[in-house]
């Protein structure tokens, strides 16, 4: 068995513990198995189940293979140590790779410094030189990671498993403005509880994360089936145990049992949305809409609104928001009775002005912008 740890946006790993259970990658208990770090949730697994992590986690960035760990006072030290492990398992000879290292009340405190000694050290062992180069997260194409934490002398070596960042999942080739990740999207679907069994509306769709990410929950549909990663570049990888995965993981997909609305009142948004839809394979799951936000239907049966509104930094810059969330609140109350609501919000005064009943508050990061996600259940 790996040690494995699944990298996620802090604030979301209760969602990616619920995942991990139903992987059953994780056991069922009241609160998320953590290894003491924030951003992420340590567990175990053979190679088959990294494979079936990184296809189907939802709400995770990266998943990670912890790869070794030693103790260095000194650069020479380092190398030698680092050296004798078994890296032609997971790189080839001459292959380019990322190396990110960060270092704490450690005697090796230059982190440029190590990663040159790492790359030296894979060189050692696989008996040709690596070069060592920079990748954007975001590009199409991203290198073997190698990840270096030195911690009071202690360097822990983990391999990134997944290539291009989770959230990366080949279907969103066109963005709306202040466009929402989708494993943030898929967050906020799990945080709220929606499982695909009731309608779900989303009256600021924007590029369509939100309602997308939730036909892909609610059909069963791996997140990751339109996509490379890392490990597929491995020397062992398996690649029948790998179509074995791909095969379960369609004949799981199931039709789509309830109604997705999606609107926005920019049209410009509504048809990336649907774009985005259709290379997801979900556009027919969706009912898309230009209209305004007081001008949606909700089906008779109660269900969710899960939506992620305009919001600014100052609400004083913004005052017209005020409005915006006052008559979300109204739009709640008179048009989706025994409806509940989850949106996002970046001030505790701006999401007072819907005058719900907050139930819950999940704190979280969008853009770089701290937000939160206000959870309102039952309207009156």
């Amino acid at each position: 068995m790996e040690d494995l740890f699944a990298v996620c946006q802090p604030g979301l790993e209760t969602a990616l513990h619920r995942e991990l259970v139903l992987l059953g990658l994780l056991p069922e208990s009241p609160g998320p198995q953590t290894s003491g770090e924030k951003g992420g949730l340590a567990f175990k697994g053979s190679l088959q189940d990294l494979y079936r992590a990184n296809l189907h986690l939802r709400t995770a960035s990266r998943v990670l293979l912890r790869f070794a760990g030693l103790e260095a006072c000194s650069f020479a030290e380092f190398r030698k140590k680092a050296s004798h492990l078994p890296w032609e398992k997971y790189i080839r000879p001459g292959q380019d790779l990322v190396i990110r290292v960060t270092c704490h009340r450690s005697k090796l405190y230059h982190s440029d410094a190590v990663a040159e000694r790492l790359a030296g050290a894979v060189s050692d062992r696989l008996g040709q030189a690596v070069r060592q180069v920079k990748a954007d997260e975001e590009s199409g194409v991203f290198p073997q990671m190698i990840l270096a934490r030195f911690v009071d002398d202690h360097c822990t070596i983990s391999l990134d498993t997944s290539g291009t960042v989770l959230h990366k999942r080949g279907y969103r080739l066109e963005t709306a403005k202040a466009p929402l990740r989708e494993t943030l999207a898929a967050g906020l679907l799990i945080t709220a509880g929606w499982d695909g069994s009731s309608p779900l509306i989303d009256p600021f769709c924007g590029s369509g994360a939100i309602p997308i990410e939730a036909v892909l929950i609610a059909r069963r549909m791996a997140p990751g089936k339109q996509r490379r990663f890392a490990f597929m570049d491995w020397p062992g990888f398996d690649l029948v145990g790998w179509q074995k995965i791909m095969s379960q993981a369609e004949m799981e997909e199931r039709p789509l049992a309830v109604e997705v609305f999606a609107s926005d009142r920019d049209a410009g948004a509504v048809r990336m949305a649907q774009a985005n839809a259709a290379r997801a394979g979900v556009e027919e799951d969706i009912h898309f809409s230009c209209m305004a936000l007081s001008a949606i239907q909700p089906p008779a049966t109660p269900g969710w609104v899960i939506t992620n509104p305009p919001y600014g930094r100052r609400i004083s810059a913004h005052k017209d928001l005020r409005n915006l969330y006052a008559q979300l609140g109204n739009v709640m109350r008179v048009l989706c009775p025994g409806w509940q609501i989850g949106f996002l919000c970046n001030d505790d005064m701006l999401a007072g002005q819907t005058r719900l009943a907050i139930e819950s508050k999940t704190n979280l990061t969008n853009g770089g912008l701290p937000v939160r996600f206000y959870i309102s259940n039952g309207i009156k």
